[in-house]
């Protein structure tokens, strides 16, 4: 019929365990169709995205990375949920090439779940460079699964996976016969047995022999499913057969840990036994005790010396050329409007906002420079290297994990602390999150770094994070013995191999990062600078005689107990909202004399001021958005309250205390 569609929708869900390079190739496939948001119900993020082939139009859905499809975490839960309940007609299942034997654990569980599965065999680039050789043709042809070789970093394998994506979606379902893991006939008859104490009612949407497995596996979710439709008379039975059944839980890993061993053997050559890898050589290193840290220090001055030399020489000179000229421009220009109209698009607007993108340059070196570490496999080397030092705290190494996002921006270090089973760890570190320096607080820093201690502004700038570091060590010691109670846990993770790093990818996220920023600054911060310059013109039109006045002037008997004036003050205060807006805030204040900001501001702060109102900004309350993260993800106002004002004591007493001894210092000098 005329008008009616003949497009073909087809649902692919993208599986795979940490650091496969699957949402790479995801992102390269879905490009800017690509919306986030969050699982139904749930905290962690969701990515889909669209592909349209030939008559086909491909919904791709990216899921959790995950080991294993036992519901232990809630990723794990999400994944083997959609598998189940959404039925998706074709399952991705990315593997990375260097690390085969850790990754086919999961092809080993979801071919129980996937009708149509293909294999996207990645980074074969970087098992080569280990010295392995992995056999796509000869994995396929022992699973009976297509297996795509693929890089996917230099596009190498995209087409022919989205091709084979469409040829599997147009075949009937359960048409291609896997190879399943052959189980002995004691594990076949005790799967059976349990089969026929449950009915495919209770299970549904779960498979009755697959559930049977995990009741085996002892896994809680299903446990849970499975007794709320058993009577007490059932229940009693089934857990008496479980428990004569314990052992089969580890013959069933057993099984598969085998069947995975089998597939590798096939497929796989390794180098030679007793030739050292480059992850090795370089993990002697970077992961040692001593040396590692060392390491680690070094890189991340390293870091900072790289933005601060290239980044603030183009931010002075947007500030110069597009901030203070920009000014000029609109007094020039548009003289015939009223003075209060032209003071909002100078001060307001381009004071404000237009300030904070001077800083544009800086944060895409820092994501970039982060990129890079992150692709080259360093990263988990810092949970790693890490670990003893959070033991202090109660915690272990893949707390870093989230508080290492804190670089980044303190909303997604919260947000990522669900990685972390432990409950009361989990807690610890999202109280500990706001204490790392993120970038806004970083912006903040480099400015006020660059104005006062020129050629010297490097080394305070490592400085102050490496106090606030130390702040949030001493934080976490006090919290972990007097405030926040429970276990620990031990650190279990990966350390992915070490590997070329792909300099289009790094640039494309760091691009993509930076966006995210820009639009942030041309919507909240725009809208607070615009609030601080109202409030710095009404009642009467001077800043002297503002609403903003009065509000700095009434918390300025506690600003100089550090060497700030009332305006300083103020510019902390709108770092609530975000902790851009201090510079949007400084800009407003500061920025109707014609003078650009850096010389402003050296008209009213010594330099035991400045140190101290680094201190203050590193350390001082979260910003709305974290705050309205903490509360979300602890479901407690008083935990909330506590993170508030535990940072606003901590930040006043720090600041207070190193103006103090600042000035002693100088005054004897």
């Amino acid at each position: 019929m005329l008008g009616e569609s003949t497009e073909k929708i087809i649902t692919v869900a993208f599986a795979g365990s940490p650091n496969v390079g699957k949402s790479t190739i995801f992102n390269l496939l879905t490009g800017l169709s690509q919306h986030v948001g969050n699982w139904p119900g749930k905290t962690v993020e969701q990515k889909t995205g669209v592909l349209r082939h030939g008559s086909s139009v491909m919904n791709l859905i990216d899921l959790p990375g995950t080991y294993s499809l036992t519901a232990n975490s809630v990723e794990e839960q999400i994944a083997r949920d959609f598998l189940v309940k959404e039925r998706p007609d074709v399952v991705v299942v990315v593997l990375n090439a260097a690390s085969l034997e850790r990754n086919l654990y999961l092809v080993a569980e979801l071919i129980e779940l996937a009708p149509r599965l293909v294999i996207a065999l990645n980074m074969l680039d970087v098992a080569q460079q280990q010295g392995t050789k992995v056999n796509p043709k000869a994995l396929a042809s022992a699973l009976n699964i297509p297996v795509i070789p693929m890089v996917a970093t230099k596009n190498q394998g995209l087409r022919e996976l989205v091709e084979v994506i469409a040829e599997e979606a147009s075949k009937p379902m359960n048409s291609r016969r896997v190879k399943h893991i052959e189980a002995d006939s004691g594990v076949k008859d005790t799967i059976s047995h349990i089969e026929g104490l449950i009915s495919d009612e209770n299970m549904a949407p779960y498979p009755r022999h697959w559930a049977a497995t995990k009741l085996l596996e002892g896994d809680s979710q299903i446990s849970k499913l499975v007794r709320e439709h058993l009577s007490i008379k059932q229940r009693s039975e089934l857990d008496f057969f479980l428990k004569d059944q314990e052992t089969c839980a580890v013959t069933i890993a057993t099984l598969r840990f085998a069947w995975v061993k089998k597939m590798v053997a096939l497929c796989q050559e390794k180098p030679p036994l007793g030739q050292v890898s480059l992850t090795e050589r370089v993990d002697r290193v970077a992961t040692h005790p001593i040396w590692g840290v060392v390491v680690l220090v070094a890189i991340i001055a390293l870091v900072f010396w790289l933005v601060y030399s290239i980044g603030v020489p183009i931010r002075d000179f947007l500030d110069s050329h597009l901030i203070q000229a920009g000014r000029e421009l609109i007094f020039a220009q548009l003289y015939s409007l009223p003075d209060w109209l032209q003071s909002f698009l100078a001060d307001g607007v381009l004071g404000g906002a237009g300030t904070v993108l001077t800083f544009v340059p800086i944060l895409f070196l820092f994501f970039f420079a982060w990129g890079f570490l992150e692709d080259v496999g360093y990263t988990a080397r810092v949970a790693f290297v890490a670990d003893r030092f959070m033991h202090l705290l109660g915690l272990h190494g893949k707390s870093v994990l989230p508080l290492v996002l804190g670089f980044g921006c303190n909303v997604p270090a919260v947000m990522g602390t669900r990685i972390i089973e432990s409950e009361r760890a989990r807690l610890l570190t999202m109280l500990l999150a706001p204490l790392v320096p993120c970038t806004g607080r970083m912006a903040v820093i480099t400015l006020i770094a660059a104005a006062f201690f020129g050629r010297q502004a490097t080394l305070i700038s490592l400085g102050i994070v490496i106090f606030s570091i130390l702040m949030l060590i001493g934080s976490g010691i006090i919290m972990n013995r007097f405030i926040v109670s429970g276990e620990r846990a031990a650190l279990i993770m990966e350390l992915p191999l070490y590997h070329l790093p792909h300099l289009r990818v790094i640039s494309l996220t760091s691009w993509q990062r930076t966006v995210a920023f820009i639009k942030r600054a041309g919507t909240i911060i725009l809208i607070v600078a615009i609030v601080v310059w109202l409030l710095s013109r009404f009642p009467g039109g001077s800043i002297g005689e503002s609403y903003l006045a009065q509000i700095g002037r009434w918390l300025e008997p506690v600003g100089r107990l550090m060497g700030l004036n009332w305006q300083m003050m103020v510019a902390l205060l709108s770092s609530f909202i975000a902790k851009e807006n201090t510079i949007a805030t400084l800009g407003v204040l500061f920025g109707g004399g014609g003078v650009g900001l850096t010389e402003a501001l050296r008209g009213v702060l010594t330099y035991g001021s400045a140190l101290a109102f680094l201190v203050l900004q590193v350390l001082f309350i979260p910003c709305a958005a974290t705050v309205a993260v903490i509360r979300q993800e602890t479901r407690s106002w008083a935990w909330t309250a506590f993170s508030i004002g535990f940072q606003l004591v901590l930040s006043f007493a720090m600041a207070i205390l190193i103006f103090q001894i600042a000035e002693l210092i100088i005054s004897r000098l």
